[in-house]
This record gives C-alpha cells, structure tokens and sequence, in this order.
C-alpha cells in the first residue's frame, strides 16, 4: 500500500516535543530525562521528568505531570531517588525536589525565597549543594512594595552563593547552611572529588554575563571540614569542572576559548591541585587537534570522558593520564548533546540526532554503538523530508570547509535548478551538524518541504575543526567567512542544483548578522530574512550582555577614538545604503543577547534609503523565541517572505560584480 504523507505544518513543528536534559544513574542502570514542548503556551514552560531503563526490559515512565516546568535532574549517589528544579510550587520559581524511583514520590526539598538556581546531590547522603542567591530583606520587600527601586550599578548585586542543605534529618531537622566562602563572587559550577569529597568551585566576578565569563576563577572547598582555598583565575568561559587523578595527585579539567584570547575554539584546559600551595599551570590539552571539545564528564573511578565536536559528526574522547591527551572511544553520526557516564566511566547516555531522526535519548557501553531508548519525534515519521547531504569544498583561499545541501522534497539534483536559500548558523563559534535540521527558527527541512533547496554552510569561525579554524574571524567577521559562503553557492550553481536568479539567504543571530551583511555586499540574492541579528558592533559591545566577546569579534569597541573604527567597516549597518534586497526584519523586544536597538537601527536605515523590508518584534521574548504563536509566525513569515521573493514572476536582472 501506498504511504499515506502528513503534511508538514508550522503547528507540527512547535508542538513537538524535546529532550531538554538528562542523566545518567551512577550505576548505570537508568537515564533520567526532561521532556518539554517546542514552543510554550503562556508565560512559563512546561515539561517534564521521565526515567528510562539502559536495557530496554522497562518502558519511559513518566514521574512529573503537574504542569510544571522541570530542569537539571541529578541521582543521588545511591542511584534510588533524583533531585530535581521545578517550579511546581510558584510559577517561575524554581525549587529543590527530590522522587524516588521505586515510589515515585515528589517531594519538595527547599522553599527557598526567590528560588533556587543549582544543585548537586553529594557522596554523602545527607547532604545537598544548593545555589541559589540570597533571600530578599525585608527592607528588599519594602523597596520592591513601595516601588524605592532605583538601581545603582554595583549595589545590591545578588550573586548565587554556595549553601549546604540538610536532607538527612528529617522534616524539623532540615538545615540550609551558608558557608562564609569566595566572598561576593558568584557561583556558576560545582563538582565533588571521589573520595574526600572537596568540592571544585567555579565562581564569576559577577553574575553579569559579560564581565563574569571574563573573570571566572577556581576555588576549592571541604564541606565537612571547612577548608577553603583559592586556585586562581580560569581561562575565560569556563565551564564543564571535572576531577581526575593521575600520578603526582587531582587535577582539574574544564573546557574554555582558548586563551589568551576571547575569540577562538574550546579548549580542555588542565590544571594540576596538589595538596597544598598554588595550583599548576594551565594546560592545553587540546592544542593542535582539529576538534572541538564541548564538554568535559567526570568519572568517579576514572580519567574524565570529553564530548567533542568533529566535523558534520561528534565523538565521544576518553582522557589518556599517559599523555595527557584525548583518545576517541565512541563516534556518532549527526548531533550528540548532553554527555552523562556512569560513576566506571564505561556507559555513557547522550541526546543523539542523525539526519532524518530528531533528537532522542540513546545510552550504551562507551565500545558503542549507543541504542535509542525514546521515540520523540514519531508524529514526522510520514513526512516526505527532502534529501540531506554532505558537502566538502574549496574556499578561495584554499582552506576546506563543509555545510550539508537539502534537496527539495520529493526531488534529486537531475530535477534542478532549484530555488535556494542559504541559512548561515549562529554563533560564529557553531557548527551545523548532520542532524534533523527542523525547528522554529528558519530551518533547512521546513524550507526544503515547501519546494527549496537549502544550503547548510559551515564557514570559518564555527565548531567542529580545532581552534586555528574557529580564531580566524577575530576581529574579522564578515570577511573570509563570507568568501567560504559564497563558494559554496558557487559551487552549487556550477553544479546545477541552485538557480542563480532565485537566490536567498537568512539566519538567526551570528547567521542574522550573515544576511544583513550579505545584502550590503551583493545584489545577487532576492530576499533575506535577519533574524536576531547584529548590524552595529560597537552597539553591541556597549549594550549585548557579552559585551567583552563582541569586542573581540568586531575587532574595536567604539571607544578608543574618535574613530572610524575598526568594527565600523565589519558592521552591516555602513553598508544599509547599498542594500537593494528585500529584507525580512525579525526580533525579540526582550533580547538580552542581541538588543533589539540592533534591528531597530537596520530598519531606520532601510527606511531611510528606500530598501523594500518588513520589520517585525516579538513582544517579551528574548534572544530565542519561545511562546507558541510567536513561533508559528516565524515559520510562516519566513516561508511566505521567499515564496513572495524566489518565485518565477518576480524574477529580476543580478548587477554583475556586486
């Protein structure tokens, strides 16, 4: 019998259901997991809490449904019960829970004012790290009630502290203890040692994004005993702490940019803690590899394991204490996120996606291969998803780059030319993946179900080929990385594949910033949706939340001179005067990330040179659009804009050279 086809709408797309987080029991035996929809329905989402057996003898079971929304799922040691964040209690306030897995009980563990915003379950079972800033005064209820709210940067800051919890001594005997540790920094990490149980601390300048990722700093300290001491400063993002033990004592891995700069791959950074006196120095334990470390996991009886990202495909990497280096133990096709081991070191769980599967919980002996123990994503399996595949090409200077080609559903290359629209990743310090390339964002298999083709590119600058890769766009975006794009497009016009005359281009974010460049370099492509994206760097330096990271991208922060500026000449807004493209204008009112002054600017400039566009905010969403409808608006504002654009009648003459 013939297959019966489901249509792909915007509806299926944001109803789907994700995996957000997951872990693996210290025994090896289960994976706990969060599962929530695409896109939410009100002010705060919903998801929740499910367990799976490693060996398939017991289906997913559900252990949260209170329309609630569940995040970071931690075992206790014991591997019996999971602690948990949810807001269950008041909306938008997140508190410790804790469920066992023979009862499948909740319980609330902390009722902390404001919320809490970490956690992790320690060896010993009484015990329980909170983090979580401290609880309003009453004279911040006053201020708060009386609206004696001027903000006075520097004062009241509310960094999260690290707090002990007391889960052993029953109901009246709880206890949440504050140790006077790390002064006002703010906790973003900890990690407990096997055996002693010292605890690694991660702290920032800061809770601001900006200056804190730029100054995070290690600490050590002893729950029980009390010890604390000061390791010194991380290299900048810092993230991912794990122990490991090799022959002259601990040592302490985590993953950052590459120092000394801000721009650059992730690095596995290692640094040696001897029982007493400073640390070592930091070493570089990726140097020179061609892949890009994502995540480092602890193994309690073991060297740490590292998530790496390699190529279009990811790998699994196990420390080597004999070197120090990075081995390969396990590859996956596609998109793997989420790594979590075992306390052996020998089983791994991770979020796994391949081309035409979305992204499910597989888990597995670390011999592999993995196998799937959730079947998210089966309302698609119906949909007629247009051919992925691989691409590897020349840029003009030389260097290899690769991206992914999606054919139009239902076609091959000897059907072309075809329409072809070009999304360009976030970032720059991404990568696209040989994964599902579906979402709510402008994304390759929405397009290619509606006629496209799409073509996935992965320039310099991004994830996935080793730091010298990722380092050459500091202070030069735009630039090279635009050439790796148009090479690509070249190619695929040479071959056939894409027509010249319907030519488009978008992203979201860095990708958002490709496209508002693109426009105000060439005259080749028809329509353009920016989303999220950058047209001033000196803008965004001054008022994005990573401001010092900015800098380092467009080379110069605007206030070293009268100028021009460095960043001047890598910012699509001085070239708004060129644009000739019809442009799709997307934002969120909200976005932290990317002020939506940036859009704001480019569509006053556009307005002011007469350049066709439309300009469209997301009321409260941020850098990431969230709320159902605005979602579904995204998808069909961005098919409907190069359905407007790439068709045949509106076809028009491309200025030669430009």
């Amino acid at each position: 019998m013939p297959v019966t086809r489901v249509e792909l709408t915007a509806e299926l797309v944001v109803d789907g259901r994700v995996v957000q987080a997951l872990a693996l029991s210290p025994d090896g035996a289960r994976v706990a997991y969060v599962v929530g929809r695409v896109g939410r329905d009100g002010d705060h989402p919903v998801s929740d809490l499910w367990v799976v057996a490693v060996d398939g003898t017991v289906a997913p079971r559900r252990l949260t449904s209170d329309q609630a929304h569940v995040s970071a799922p931690r075992w206790a040691a014991d591997s019996s019960s999971i602690y948990f964040l949810s807001d269950r209690a008041e909306r938008g306030t997140a508190q410790l829970h804790r469920v066992g897995i023979v009862d499948g009980v909740v319980r609330a563990v902390t009722a902390w004012a404001g919320g809490v915003s970490g956690h992790l379950p320690l060896a010993d079972p009484g015990l329980v790290v909170v983090i979580a800033a401290d609880e309003p005064s009453a004279e911040d209820e006053r201020r708060e009630r009386e609206r004696d709210d001027a903000r006075v940067w520097g004062e009241r800051v509310r960094p999260d502290r690290l707090r002990l919890f007391d889960v052993g001594g029953g109901e009246s005997g709880r206890e949440m203890r504050t140790p006077d540790v790390f002064g006002d920094r703010h906790v973003a990490e900890v990690v407990q040692r096997p055996g002693d149980g010292v605890l690694a601390v991660l702290t920032w300048s800061t809770p601001e994004t900006g200056p804190g990722l730029v100054e995070p700093g290690l600490h050590l300290f002893d729950p029980v005993g009390g010890m604390v001491r000061d390791l010194g400063p991380a290299a900048a993002d810092a993230s991912s702490l794990a122990w490991w033990s090799a022959d002259d004592g601990w040592h302490l891995a985590y993953v950052a940019v590459t120092p000394p700069a801000l721009v650059g791959g992730k690095a596995v950074l290692d640094v040696a803690v001897p029982a007493s006196g400073p640390a070592g120095e930091h070493r570089n334990l990726t140097a020179g590899m061609t892949v890009c470390p994502i995540a480092v996991v602890q193994v309690d009886a073991g060297p740490p394991l590292v998530l790496v990202a390699d190529g279009l495909d990811t790998a699994v990497h196990r420390l080597d204490p004999a070197g120090p280096t990075l081995v390969e133990v396990l590859r996956l096709d596609g998109l793997a996120t989420s790594l979590t081991t075992n306390r052996h070191g020998d089983a791994v769980a991770a979020v796994v996606s391949t081309s035409y599967e979305p992204g499910n919980v597989h888990a597995g002996p670390t011999s592999g291969p993995p196998t799937r123990l959730t079947d998210l994503g089966s309302e698609f399996r119906d949909v007629e998803w247009g051919v992925q595949e691989r691409l590897s090409y020349q840029a003009s200077d030389g260097l290899t780059v690769d991206g992914l080609l999606i054919l139009p559903a239902g076609r091959t290359r000897t059907d072309g030319p075809f329409p072809l629209v070009t999304l360009i990743h976030g970032g720059p310090y991404d990568r696209y993946a040989d994964r599902f390339m579906l979402g709510w964002y402008p994304s390759g298999q929405w397009l290619a179900t509606a006629g496209y083709a799409v073509f996935l590119p992965n320039p310099r600058g991004g994830q996935g080929h080793g730091h010298e890769f990722a380092v050459r766009v500091a202070g030069a975006v735009g630039l090279d990385e635009w050439t790796d794009v148009c090479a690509g497009i070249d190619l695929l016009v040479a071959d056939g594949v894409a027509d010249p005359d319907r030519l488009g281009i978008g992203g979201w974010s860095h990708g958002g910033f490709m496209a508002a460049w693109a426009v105000g370099q060439t005259d080749r492509f028809r329509a353009a949706v920016m989303g999220a994206g950058i047209s001033d760097w000196g803008m965004l330096a001054a008022t994005g939340e990573h401001g010092p990271f900015e800098s380092a991208l467009g080379g110069s922060s605007g206030w070293e001179g009268p100028g021009p500026h460095h960043h001047d000449r890598l910012s699509p807004i001085s070239y708004a005067s060129a644009v000739r493209t019809p442009v799709l204008i997307l934002h969120g009112e909200n976005d932290t990330n990317v002020p939506v002054s940036q859009a704001e600017f480019f569509h006053r400039a556009l307005r002011r040179f007469g350049a066709v566009h439309e300009y469209v905010v997301y009321p409260r969403e941020n850098h990431s659009i969230r709320e159902r409808n605005h979602q579904i608006d995204v998808l069909r504002r961005t098919r409907a804009w190069f359905d407007r654009w790439l068709t045949p009648s509106t076809r028009r003459h491309t200025t030669p050279g430009r």
